[in-house]
């Protein structure tokens, strides 16, 4: 979760995704995030990347044959954090492409995306104060291939926020599953080569 608690990331792996996995029993660590990025973009595309923890308790970071980094590890308390457990009233399936487009065009005229969704479309907008953008994906479009509503519903949500998870991980997902309710958080579900998934949940803009 971030600093704000505005944005949470699930991530689910199978320990079938990766080239070699060992773990005898459960294990449970924290780590800082911007310094374990900073880490793992000092490796080439061709680079293999081992993680493992050591005896005394370090993050241990293998990259290619040469480079060896440890870090020390968060408490696992403050790595708590619970899911949202919310019940979705709308299901919105779009390619990853269309949702990038959407996201850039909205962008234009407003800081924050408003979904409203219903049986038959679903519309993505934003408003500011140079004007305000409307794009609408009928039932049936290609680029919207599964569209799940049990009450309309509408929400509005950051676009920083968005831009930051589509740009990191949207090019490797062929569709977003964008799950929310009037005024909820949103959940959006990226399915990564087919091997694991990435929830990610955003809290709604409440205007007062």
């Amino acid at each position: 979760m971030d600093p704000s608690h505005v944005a949470l990331i699930d991530i689910s792996w199978p320990n079938s995704a990766f080239e070699k996995y060992v773990c005898d029993e459960d294990v449970k660590f924290g780590v800082r995030i911007d310094e374990f990025a900073k880490l793992i973009k000092r490796s080439d595309k061709k680079d293999n990347i081992e993680i493992s923890i050591t005896e005394d308790k370090l993050l241990l970071v293998t990259i290619g044959k040469n480079k060896k980094y440890k870090m020390r590890l968060i408490e696992s308390s403050a790595t708590d954090t619970p899911l949202p457990k919310i019940t979705y009233n709308a299901k919105v399936v779009v390619t990853s492409t269309e949702f990038d487009k959407i996201l850039g065009d909205i962008q234009v005229v407003s800081e924050y995306l408003s979904i409203t969704a219903s049986a038959s479309k679903a519309e993505f907008s934003g408003r500011g104060d140079s004007g305000e953008a409307v794009i609408t994906l009928e039932k049936g479009m290609p680029e919207m291939p599964e569209i799940e509503v049990k009450e309309d519903s509408t929400a509005t949500y950051s676009l920083d926020y968005l831009n930051s998870i589509v740009k990191a991980v949207g090019a490797v997902a062929g569709t977003v599953v964008c799950e929310y309710s009037t005024k909820m958080p949103l959940r959006l579900e990226f399915k990564v080569a087919n091997v694991g998934r990435i929830h990610f949940y955003l809290a709604p803009r409440v205007e007062s």
